[in-house]
């Protein structure tokens, strides 16, 4: 292996056991583990005093000349200078972790401190893992559920306000102009436009078109934990919306049907999601193939 990629796995901290004795013949080897010490002992509000030339002059010891290589010094100065910058780098770069989920897909996310979230489909969260320890904070786009990990303060960041906690559990939505949070452990606080609402287990605050309410629920988890969507008194069109998104189907429906719907269906299993949603109302569906779904009266 050349010089080169030794000192890039070093710097990784890859290095085999022959790797690193390989490394530590090399000629510069001492001076690469200096810039390290030093480079992890620097401070930007750290100032140094220097001292009056006369001062210096008198404590230079005259020294005999002696010929230089000036190619190795040159090398020499041309690695230090890639040593260091890798360094630097390294001790400053933020690492962001983003992830995002496609339509019908949830996915687990464990954090540095061992909380998780269960981000639901369509929904992008993302932090920074470098500063986690210092500030444990979120950006959400969409909803997810949290269990977060007792410690320092916990914020969930999204467009219509900040959700913050120490540990607990609860969900969150931020989509299509809905912001949602529901605390089903522990205590939740929530800042809006302004303003502050304190949620204690079992209850749910909504923020849609500017007006906010506070209400209580009796379920443990959010349904779609369960691969469950549910509704109360909803238009029939949110309800087809939510089936299309979920099964990833085209439905072709009445558009004058107008009907509002009060009840759930599953995620995983068409069949049965369809007869949930069209016995209740008297209607017909027909699976046409693998996307595409006609549902009519069944009084036509």
């Amino acid at each position: 292996m050349d010089k080169e990629q030794l000192i890039k796995k070093w710097l990784n901290n890859s290095l085999s056991d022959t790797e690193l004795r390989a490394f530590n013949t090399l000629e510069d080897a001492d001076l690469y583990k200096e810039i390290i010490e030093e480079a992890q002992r620097f401070s930007g509000s750290t100032n140094a005093r220097v001292e009056a030339f006369g001062v210096v002059d008198k404590k230079l010891v005259p020294h005999k000349a002696n010929t230089i290589n000036w190619l190795r010094v040159v090398t020499s100065l041309a690695a230090i200078l890639v040593v260091g910058f890798a360094v630097f780098t390294m001790l400053n770069n933020d690492q962001i972790n983003a992830f995002n989920t496609d339509l019908a897909q949830n996915e687990i996310i464990t954090l540095p401190d061992n909380s998780t979230v269960n981000l639901n489909e369509l929904s992008e969260l993302k932090y920074n893992s470098s500063k986690w320890d210092e500030n444990r904070s979120i950006d959400l786009k969409g909803e997810a559920f949290f269990d977060v990990e007792k410690g320092k303060r916990f914020d969930v960041n999204t467009e219509f306000g900040k959700v913050s906690v120490l540990g607990t559990e609860f969900n969150v939505l931020s989509r299509d102009g809905i912001f949602k949070v529901s605390c089903y452990e522990g205590l939740v606080l929530v800042t809006y436009n302004n303003s502050e609402v304190k949620l204690p287990a079992g209850t749910e605050f909504s923020l849609s078109s500017g007006k906010s309410t506070t209400s209580g629920i009796v379920i443990s988890e959010p349904y779609w934990l369960k691969n469950m969507s549910v509704f109360e008194n909803a238009s029939f069109k949110d309800v087809v919306i939510e089936l299309e998104k979920q099964y990833n189907v085209r439905v072709d429906y009445p558009q004058d049907l107008n009907v509002k719907f009060t009840g759930a269906f599953e995620h995983n299993n068409l069949e049965n999601a369809l007869k949930s949603i069209s016995n209740p109302l008297n209607l017909t569906y027909a699976i046409q193939n693998t996307n595409e779904v006609i549902i009519r009266n069944g009084k036509n």
